[in-house]
């Protein structure tokens, strides 16, 4: 049995209103959250989750909020003894511009990505700006991608699971560790959404979908879902990985 080690790597960072992660919970307040690109590190295949921001802002102030540094991707790369090129393949939790501008760079490697996904970033809703169709051009040109429709598997001991969360073609990662089974979820959220406070707790909620979704009820169902299978639960754009080598 194949397992991995995953290790985060902060490749940006956004500051916003919280409410964007904590649906109907949490307006107001500014919040910083990092950006990640995940190394699987096992199996004879060099894998990444996401590739993250090309342009990182790199400043103490947000290095501080975080808790962890910020790293452009050569760099982030780089600490894992690996080049952009050395990467064989690219796991996409979705196709925001955030969480896939440095894919041109890894012109060896094959990148699976959910069909929604593919027909949303070249034909996107108004009201989801986030999707911008240059930054996955070179590899759809190069025959790059590998469409996904169903939950797969992904590699051995790498299984990919349909969440459409916060993006209609959102993949979840399902990584076999040696101390259990874990998610890396396909939705942006934070470690909060799947352990809110008593006061969201008091109003028998047992999670908060995040701020930008397709459907708060679906939502929700599967987010409870994910939290029961996973050993070890990944919240995509949880601060407390940021200062973290390994998981």
């Amino acid at each position: 049995m194949t397992t991995y080690r995953i290790h985060p790597i902060v490749m940006g960072t956004k500051i916003f209103d919280k409410g964007m992660m904590t649906y109907q919970h949490d307006y107001g307040k500014q919040y910083v959250i990092p950006i990640y690109c995940w190394y699987l590190e096992g199996g004879d295949r060099k894998i990444l989750v996401d590739t993250g921001e090309m342009s990182p802002i790199i400043s103490d102030d947000r290095q501080e909020a975080i808790g962890g540094r910020i790293h452009t991707f050569e760099e982030g790369l780089e600490r894992w003894g690996l080049k952009p090129e050395d990467i064989d393949l690219v796991i996409h939790t979705h196709l925001h511009n955030d969480h896939c501008e440095n894919d041109y760079k890894c012109c060896n490697a094959r990148f699976m990505v959910h069909r929604r996904e593919l027909e949303r970033i070249h034909d996107p809703h108004p009201l989801d700006f986030r999707y911008l169709e240059d930054y996955i051009e070179d590899v759809e040109e190069n025959g790059q991608i590998e469409v996904v429709d169903s939950d797969v598997r992904a590699a051995e001991g790498i299984r990919l699971i349909h969440t459409p969360v916060h993006t209609e073609g959102g993949l979840s990662v399902a990584v076999d560790t040696d101390r259990g089974l874990a998610i890396i979820t396909g939705f942006c959220v934070i470690r909060e959404n799947f352990f809110p406070p008593a006061s969201v707790r008091a109003m028998e909620m047992e999670v908060i979908p995040p701020g930008t979704l397709v459907n708060s009820y679906r939502a929700y169902d599967i987010m409870l879902e994910i939290k029961k299978r996973a050993d070890i639960l990944i919240p995509l754009h949880e601060p407390g990985f940021a200062g973290v080598e390994t998981i």
